[in-house]
């Protein structure tokens, strides 16, 4: 797929890095040619100019793509009329960054449906895993679900996902299992944490785990008081 992301910001670079390295030809896009410079080995393009120029815009042929990220963090105003730019434009798809409750209801009087809160996100994350310490990350899901990442409470470990039933008994569903492995690297054991795949009936949960499941919030949060 072909992506757009435009703001190389903190934000903006993680997003065109990650989209990048899944395989994707992204075009970075920011109007600061040292930022530019910065990605421009680990990106398809990337190129400086003022994205609230729509010909600018144009030029890069931006409306043949699949999707366009406007990141810009630092100036609302020239997000606005970027994404102003690109909805003439009539790109495919459009998410706008919003840093706060006002600068996302402009958005959504614009008629931008997607729209991302970073700074939002990560205080909800922060203050759910200094309230939980075993909630290593989540994602809220709409109609008040959400995918947790646990760590396996001690009450449940050495048993095997079917002895403890989590769907039954706590209304959760186990989606995989992080798990540590030994490997050696630069002839040194070390850790590192895998994915299991799909977890079997049969396979037993280590206290080492990390359990990933889905599920309500209250449940979740049921579910993780077993660790206290």
């Amino acid at each position: 797929m072909k992506f757009a992301v435009i703001g190389l910001g903190q934000f903006g670079f993680a997003i065109a890095r990650a989209l990048a390295r899944e395989g994707s030809e992204v075009l970075a896009i920011d109007n600061n040619s040292e930022r530019v410079e910065q990605i421009k080995d680990e990106v398809a393009h990337a190129v400086a100019l003022d994205a609230t120029d729509r010909k600018v815009l144009e030029a890069q042929n931006i409306q043949e793509l699949d999707a366009v990220v406007v990141a810009i963090g630092e100036d609302f105003e020239a997000l606005l009329m970027t994404t102003v730019q690109l909805m003439e434009l009539k790109v495919p798809r459009l998410i706008a960054r919003a840093s706060n409750d006002q600068q996302r209801m402009i958005l959504q009087k614009l008629g931008i449906t997607e729209i991302l809160s970073p700074e939002e996100e990560v205080g909800k994350t922060f203050a759910k895993s200094l309230l939980n310490p075993n909630i290593r990350s989540f994602l809220p899901l709409p109609d008040g679900y959400e995918i947790v990442e646990v760590n396996t409470p001690k009450k449940i470990a050495d048993k095997t996902v079917s002895e403890v039933d989590l769907r039954k008994r706590y209304n959760l569903n186990l989606i995989t299992i992080k798990r540590l492995f030994e490997e050696s690297k630069d002839g040194k054991l070390v850790q590192n944490e895998h994915i299991i795949g799909v977890p079997r009936p049969d396979t037993i949960l280590l206290d080492t785990d990390v359990m990933i499941v889905l599920g309500k919030a209250k449940d979740v949060e049921k579910f993780v008081q077993l660790n206290r």
